[in-house]
């Protein structure tokens, strides 16, 4: 047995092992940064992405990227509670742009006494279908910029299911920008109006909505901490629910996000939350 050829590959996973424990937590970030930032392809930089309102495909995405989200939230209103439960999936079919469908299903039981009757029925709310062009990408400066639209075919519940099927229709333009600060930390804004309009009636009703975020990614790895401010202009009313949230890698390719959510001015909506499975398949 050569004993040469078995220590020479162990003493050399040692000191590389002892290498890495001895790195400083800003290089080892800075490590991170590089692998996401440094492979093959155009300019793309980190940032932590809202958990609730998330985004089409990654800022700066590269051709081939892709993203399946599982999620399910609750809500506690005060005469219902509503189950929310949504599938997606997001891909990059050329560099920067990020597209996405989205089915998003809401359920509702009612609460202690309340007519079941009066809570609103089950339903598919809508088929989402989004784009996201990222017109800005400097890592330099660790920011991003990018255009998006969303649109819904609003469907009717399942009570009324198919009369009509589509009920109407809300056009989402929106604009994102991102910086990180550091190597640790990230601001994000994400804004828009929502403009609906109702099929039967063929009025519009507009609403501005100005989401914005801040996250602590922690040293080495893709989990963070942060909380999103989710703000809705509606006329003379105003609308804000602050959701505290984290993110786990708990695979390669595979993360979970929790998310509370805390209304502030909701006259009907009380405590909430949310959770969102992640799986990033791999690609070339």
């Amino acid at each position: 047995m050569n004993i040469k050829k078995i220590l020479v590959p162990i003493v050399a996973l040692a000191l590389s092992t002892f290498a890495f424990a001895q790195t400083t937590p800003a290089e080892k970030d800075s490590i991170y940064i590089r692998q996401v930032e440094g492979q093959k392809g155009p300019d793309k930089v980190l940032h932590a992405e809202p958990l609730y309102i998330d985004l089409i495909r990654d800022l700066g995405a590269r051709k081939g990227e892709k993203e399946w989200n599982l999620g399910l939230g609750l809500t506690d209103n005060l005469k219902f509670d509503s189950y929310e439960a949504l599938i997606e999936y997001e891909w990059a079919p050329i560099d920067r742009l990020g597209l996405e469908v989205e089915l998003p299903f809401t359920f509702y039981a009612p609460v202690n006494s309340t007519i079941s009757d009066s809570i609103p029925s089950n339903q598919l709310n809508s088929i989402k279908i989004a784009a996201q062009w990222s017109f800005f990408v400097s890592e330099a400066m660790a920011t991003s910029m990018a255009i998006g639209y969303i649109n819904e075919f609003e469907l009717s519940d399942f009570r009324n299911f198919g009369s009509p099927f589509i009920k109407g229709n809300i056009y989402n333009p929106f604009f994102v920008v991102a910086k990180r600060w550091g190597n640790n930390f990230h601001s994000l804004i994400y804004t828009g109006p929502m403009i609906e309009q109702n099929f039967n009636t063929n009025k519009f009703h507009t609403t501005y909505d100005i989401n914005t975020s801040f996250h602590y990614m922690i040293t080495g790895t893709r989990n963070f901490i942060g909380v999103e401010f989710n703000k809705t202009f509606d006329a003379k009313d105003f609308d804000m629910t602050i959701r505290p949230q984290m993110r786990l890698g708990i695979a390669d390719n595979l993360l979970i996000g929790i998310v509370a959510g805390i209304p502030v001015s909701r006259e009907n909506e009380r405590l909430s939350s949310f959770a969102r499975l992640i799986w990033e398949p791999k690609h070339k």
